[in-house]
Order: structure tokens, then sequence, then C-alpha cells
């Protein structure tokens, strides 16, 4: 299986720029809600991300699409959507995280957009799939206006009307 790996050696004083396009099957979580039928994809995940490191830090600044087929919860219709997010996470260094932990009473900003990491490189895979996971509907609407089916009859009412 392919990873997103970032291999910190290569991050120096000037940004590192990746573009990730893989698909799904990179994904374990993604493929999962594939697997389950919690949605479709319809493409390759595709992105940008920037990575810049602050001391024994990273910032890793990225945007990711990917295009979904969805049944929409109302009517049923299939459709097609795409999941476009953008994200910031701080990786810190693992040892650094447990020396600041025991004088922490409160998370702050940071520490809700953090992940640790330890080693000479930091897989993104997880990451990723996360923020595209969060993205997905739990009940997608084709419409907002979207009428759905009559409680009586079935009938789509978006597209005819019934005399129930």
């Amino acid at each position: 299986m392919v990873h997103v790996k970032l291999i910190l050696d290569h991050i120096k004083d000037a940004p590192l720029a990746l573009h990730i396009d893989e698909p799904v099957e990179t994904f374990p979580l993604l493929t999962g809600m594939q697997d389950d039928k919690s949605c479709s994809f319809a493409g390759r995940i595709q992105g940008d991300v920037t990575v810049t490191r602050e001391y024994e830090n990273m910032r890793v600044t990225g945007r990711v699409t990917v295009p979904l087929a969805l049944s929409c919860s109302r009517c049923l219709a299939d459709f097609t959507s795409f999941v476009d997010t953008s994200f910031t996470i701080f990786f810190r260094k693992e040892n650094a995280i447990t020396a600041s932990a025991e004088d922490e009473l409160e998370l702050g900003e940071m520490d809700l957009l953090s992940s640790s990491y330890s080693g000479d490189e930091i897989d993104l895979t997880h990451e990723i799939e996360e923020q595209i996971a969060m993205e997905i509907p739990l009940k997608p609407l084709c419409d907002e206006e979207c009428k759905g089916l009559c409680h009586e009859c079935g009938i789509d009412l978006n597209t005819s009307s019934c005399s129930c």
C-alpha cells in the first residue's frame, strides 16, 4: 500500500510543496466507507500540501478534493458532488509534547489541530483521509429544496405530483 509520507530531512528552511494524486485505495478509512456503501468515490484524491518547518515542529497546510457519487437521502436519486476541504495541522515532535503536557491544564487551538510524530518521516495518509471523511454528509441531499418521496405512494415529488 502506498502512503502519503513526508521525509523530514527534505524540509529545511524553505517550505516543501507536494502534489497529491492518489487512488482511494491508498486511504483505508475511505476504502472502508466505500465498501460499506456509506458513499462512493468517483475519482482520485487530489490536492496540494505545503510543509513548513518550525523548529522541531512541522506545519502542514493543504487542500484536497475528491468527486463523490451519492444517493439523496430524501428522493433516493443518484447525484455527484465534491469534497473540497482545506486544513492546517501542526505536527509536534513526540518528546516535546510529553514535556509540555504536564504543565498544560487547558487545550488551546494548536492542541486541537495538532498531531505528534517520531522518527524521520510523517505519514499524512490518516490526516488526509480524516479531513475528507469529515466533509462527507451523513444525509446527502441532491438539492436543498428536494421534496423527497411521497410517504403514501412513493412517487418522486420533485418530478411529479400525486393524489394522495
